[in-house]
């Protein structure tokens, strides 16, 4: 199903800034039996970016109402919202009023194997770095062909995921996710002050780190940071958390990522609301 601006339809017009420019925001959120899962923390996100972008901010409630009505149904489905400043005419400068657009779609689950969660993930160093760019760090904006270009650096099936580093080849992220890295009691993840997304998932890490008697800390980080850490493991809304085995030719020991908190995120990533 798909819902645009609260009605059923296929087509936007050309004129579309989030077409014409990348003028827009989006967030990917879990379903799980016909409900929309952290939805506060995604819309707290989306209205970040707004802000950011300077949009007239979307009716929340409204929202979740067009999100119930495309997710009805689905036992597990991954539902996408798009937001655009709308139509606008040639032109960098946006209108004035602009009128934002709703893009409301649903997609089947994707079909994780098991085995990710069980004996952890394959991760490479991609080529493609991101732009330090401030004003956009940590929204999700329409803009991602950085990692476009990234995903189409390799082929092999055995990689699951890419890490992108930005101009300064400080380690930022995954191609579609966050990054944590364990040493000892030292929960490290990348700061997001000049590129990168500040994922929902890792907000929830790094909310509940402390009860797991873990030490977050936002850093800067490298790839022999990398190398030295005793794990590494990666988060989306999606795939929840999933712990990286093999990175290039360092192999981690996957047990030392605390059971308790892979179950806790396990349970509370696809929680309702």
């Amino acid at each position: 199903m798909l819902l645009i601006d609260g009605l059923p339809a296929d087509r936007i017009p050309i004129t579309d800034r989030g077409l014409q420019y990348g003028d827009g925001l989006f967030e990917t959120i879990a379903v799980k039996d016909g409900l929309p899962c952290l939805w506060q923390r995604h819309m707290a996100r989306l209205e970040k970016g707004e802000q950011a972008l300077g949009f007239t901010p979307t009716d929340k409630q409204l929202l979740w109402q067009e999100a119930l009505q495309v997710a009805a149904g689905q036992t597990s489905a991954v539902l996408k919202i798009v937001v655009t400043r709308g139509s606008g005419g040639r032109g960098y400068r946006p209108p004035s009023p602009s009128h934002p657009r709703r893009i409301l779609s649903i997609h089947p689950w994707p079909d994780y194997p098991a085995e990710w969660y069980e004996k952890g993930i394959e991760i490479r160093i991609c080529e493609t770095r991101l732009s330090n760019q401030s004003r956009l760090a940590g929204i999700k904006h329409l803009n991602r062909l950085e990692q476009v270009l990234a995903r189409a650096e390799w082929e092999n099936p055995d990689i699951a995921e890419g890490l992108m580093l930005d101009q300064q080849d400080r380690v930022i992220c995954g191609t579609q996710s966050n990054l944590f890295l364990l040493k000892g009691d030292q929960l490290l993840t990348p700061k997001l002050s000049t590129a990168g997304v500040a994922g929902v998932v890792r907000e929830l890490v790094l909310e509940s780190a402390e009860q797991f008697s873990l030490k977050p800390r936002l850093t800067e980080l490298s790839i022999d940071d990398l190398k030295q850490g005793d794990v590494l493991f990666m988060t989306n809304a999606i795939m929840g958390l999933c712990p990286v085995v093999r990175f290039e030719q360092t192999v981690f020991e996957l047990k030392k990522i605390p059971a308790e908190l892979m179950m806790f995120i396990g349970h509370t990533y696809l929680a309702a609301g």
